[in-house]
């Protein structure tokens, strides 16, 4: 391994937001405001919600940015809880990583991209359609074009990321500066061109009412899936040149730039439609409907525009797909250069840089969830289980405080204590709210993690024998 050659820090400051930025905005901002209509009833509620998330988020990007400047290595989070926990947990947090949480967010960006072109181009064949039963709730699969369409857009991308980090940073800059334009001319266009727009539309429909703190917590959870992938960029600090300055910065600026370009695009949505058409969009119980976004931008393009604003729509998904794909790779490499996963996986390519085999296995993986599940579905899983390790990562930073007081840190957390206690107490409600309104989510999210525990004892145990064979 130490034979191997080394990540090169080909990131500038630029590439670092581009990959906050682009990695955050994918497909969420573009399809949560439905369910999240249908979780909350009201539009200010969803408002409320996303602002919610996104300060919760704010919170949590704060705090890494102390974290990732003091240790500013491959694999981001997993290095974090090494450090403060041990290896244990850190195991536990790449596996969930690498088999629910980072190749699920690569599956339903994949999922999201064909839904987009399905406005574009018709994908409506389906070819096998199963309906199940499991743990109370109706399960409906599907294998069609649209699933197809998914693993293709993520293969190819994981072939881009391949060649180098240098060329992959760039890549991603260039789908960041265009899904923002796209965003802004939609928000642009909405306030200025649309027809029938109002401001009555954000008032709270004659026949609802206020579903409860667990209906706005279904709906904050479904909110950081828009915002998740803020924690992506540390996973490559590695490769990220003057890393005590420069992560920091693309963090923290990178996620104030998010949540004011969600707040604007949401708000055209309520302003755009009334609030049942938002509530009635495409979601799981609204499969065959076009995405909320798209039928806000008819409002001012026609029946036409929309497939032209699906564009954006593709060109988003595809950053952030880039983005996912880019920075999760570099967990599972992490822990095999720990010995604590398949030694290949540690392994970089002599030309490129950059971990080939990692990136290959992840795209296989993210491929088969692509075809497991929807995009509601995949992002509820993925989500309950990073949550978990955002709290624990988060409070990682009182432990390493303690503990190792004279660790050099080039960055420290705007607010500490309080900013880093409030984003662990809400994190703590999020997760026990999630278990109880998406059990079946949470329980697959919690099996896959589980599943990981015999492979660790096996390369802890092989780890030992290895050890004492060096001793005689």
């Amino acid at each position: 391994m130490t034979q191997q050659p080394h990540l090169v820090r080909a990131l500038s400051v630029v590439d670092a937001s581009a990959l906050v930025v682009g990695t955050v905005i994918g497909t969420g901002v573009f399809l949560k405001a439905a369910p999240m209509a249908q979780a909350v009833g009201s539009p200010m509620w969803v408002l409320l919600a996303w602002v919610a998330a996104g300060l919760l988020s704010l919170a949590g990007a704060l705090t890494y940015a102390e974290l990732s400047a003091m240790m500013p290595e491959a694999g981001g989070e997993y290095v974090y809880l090494r450090k403060a926990y041990g290896e244990t947990t850190a195991f536990v947090f790449g596996w969930q990583r690498f088999i629910v949480a980072g190749s699920a967010s690569i599956a339903s960006l994949g999922v999201g991209f064909s839904i987009f072109l399905s406005t574009v181009i018709p994908l409506e064949q389906v070819w096998i359609e199963r309906n199940f039963e499991l743990l109370g709730e109706s399960i409906r699969w599907q294998f069609g074009l649209k699933q197809v369409v998914a693993v293709s857009v993520i293969l190819a991308l994981t072939c881009v990321n391949c060649f180098s980090v240098a060329f992959g940073g760039k890549v991603h800059v260039i789908l960041t500066l265009l899904k923002i334009s796209g965003i802004a001319f939609i928000v642009f266009g909405i306030f200025t061109f649309s027809q029938g727009t109002t401001w009555s539309n954000l008032a709270t429909p004659n026949n609802s009412h206020w579903n409860g703190l667990s209906a706005f917590g279904t709906a904050m959870l479904a909110a950081l899936w828009g915002y998740d992938g803020w924690n992506n960029m540390p996973m490559a600090a590695g490769e990220v040149r003057d890393p005590g300055r420069n992560i920091p910065r693309a963090l923290i600026f990178g996620m104030l730039a998010v949540i004011i370009i969600y707040c604007a695009l949401n708000l055209s949505y309520f302003y755009a439609l009334p609030f049942e058409q938002v509530a009635t969009s495409n979601s799981t119980l609204y499969r065959d409907a076009l995405p909320v976004a798209a039928v806000a931008s008819q409002t001012f393009l026609g029946e036409y525009g929309s497939r032209i604003v699906a564009i954006v729509f593709m060109v988003s998904a595809l950053g952030a797909l880039n983005g996912s794909i880019l920075s999760n790779a570099r967990v599972p490499f992490a822990m095999a250069r720990d010995r604590l996963f398949f030694r290949r996986m540690g392994l970089l390519n002599q030309s490129s840089r950059v971990p080939v085999v990692c990136l290959i296995v992840q795209g296989l993986w993210a491929s088969l969830l692509a075809l497991s599940g929807t995009f509601d579905q995949l992002t509820d899983c993925l989500l309950f289980a990073s949550w978990i390790f955002y709290a624990l990562v988060t409070s990682s930073v009182f432990v390493l405080r303690k503990n190792f007081p004279e660790m050099d840190r080039p960055h420290r957390t705007w607010g500490y204590p309080l900013v880093p206690f409030t984003f662990v107490v809400v994190a703590v409600w999020l997760i026990i709210n999630t278990l109880f309104s998406k059990p079946v989510e949470s329980v697959a999210g919690l099996v896959l993690m589980a599943a990981g525990l015999p492979l660790y004892w096996f390369y802890r145990r092989r780890n030992h024998f290895e050890r004492e064979a060096l001793r005689e």
